[in-house]
């Protein structure tokens, strides 16, 4: 009996552990949208600011696994395979079309567009891999494409529905991202990351030179890149250390703290963007927000039974 108690004291520690850090990454990456907001003329340094970002992120990992691994580390690149680099490329348009979306449109018809996420995952691991599909995915999915349809109307009617579009984009590079680490799950997660960073920073380039642009970018816009890096390679790490103790479901109510906190720092006078969401937005919003966490609540009660 004691040993019961001790082995359910250890296991709601872990819990805890896996809650506080995947709610720690949300609330890191929330920051990022803010970040993009100080950039100087970030219509026109946009490449520019993906090539640093990218660069950060996968130097921060490469340094995180050498850490952890030791210089072994670099035998995980033979592992990743087809899925790997797919994923990779998957994040990589990710991480651009989010830098494009932020700067076409506000910031909460962005970061409400990247809450849909786990719907798409879930749709094309069903096309993709014959997963099985709830009902109460499909019944998120209807919910989530009012919200996605009440916010395209509003992007439409205010001339930013590029913006809305490079938010949908960037929510589907995320998903086949996902869906990459489901469909061979011994493919090392944080190996494709550093593969995202590398696919960004050169296509980044590649574009640069492309469009003739010049090569060099505002200090305070090469330091906020950087920091953002910094975001999402802080919020990656956490994350996956506790995806060892929390199920699925917690994560997916748990990633809406990214959405929702952006969507804040943007709005409330303290950080001094005062960047305030239309109420069709909002509605839209509220509706993702909904969907996702009724999908989230679903699946636990599945994982429950």
């Amino acid at each position: 009996m004691n040993e019961q108690s001790n082995s359910e004291i250890e296991f709601a520690k872990k819990y805890y552990l896996g809650f506080c850090l995947a709610l720690l990454a949300g609330l890191i990456w929330s920051f990022g949208a803010p970040t993009i907001r100080y950039m100087v003329d970030a219509q026109i340094y946009q490449w520019h600011y993906l090539f640093y970002r990218g660069i950060t992120v996968a130097t921060i990992l490469i340094f995180f696994l050498l850490y952890k691994e030791g210089i072994q580390f670099h035998h995980n690149f033979r592992r990743v395979g087809l899925s790997g680099i797919i994923g990779g490329v998957g994040l990589a348009f990710a991480f651009i079309f989010f830098i494009f979306g932020m700067t076409f449109t506000s910031a909460a018809t962005t970061l409400f567009m990247i809450g849909t996420q786990p719907l798409f995952a879930g749709l094309f691991a069903y096309i993709f891999l014959r997963e099985y599909v709830r009902s109460a995915t499909i019944v998120a999915c209807f919910i989530s494409l009012f919200g996605m349809f009440l916010m395209a109307y509003n992007d439409w009617y205010a001339g930013t529905l590029l913006g809305w579009l490079f938010g949908l984009l960037c929510s589907i590079g995320f998903s086949i991202f996902a869906v990459s680490l489901r469909w061979r799950p011994d493919t090392p997660k944080f190996t494709t990351i550093i593969i995202a960073g590398i696919v960004c920073s050169i296509f980044s380039v590649i574009m640069i030179i492309l469009s003739g642009d010049e090569y060099s970018m505002p200090l305070r816009n090469i330091l906020l890149s950087m920091l953002h890096g910094t975001f999402v390679a802080t919020g990656l790490i956490c994350l996956s250390i506790g995806a060892r103790y929390l199920p699925a479901a917690e994560f997916m109510l748990l990633s809406l703290l990214e959405v929702v906190g952006g969507v804040l720092w943007c709005w409330i006078p303290i950080f001094g963007i005062n960047e305030v969401p239309s109420t069709i937005t909002m509605f839209g919003g509220g509706a993702i927000i909904f969907s996702i966490a009724y999908h989230a609540v679903g699946t636990r009660k599945r994982s429950a039974a």
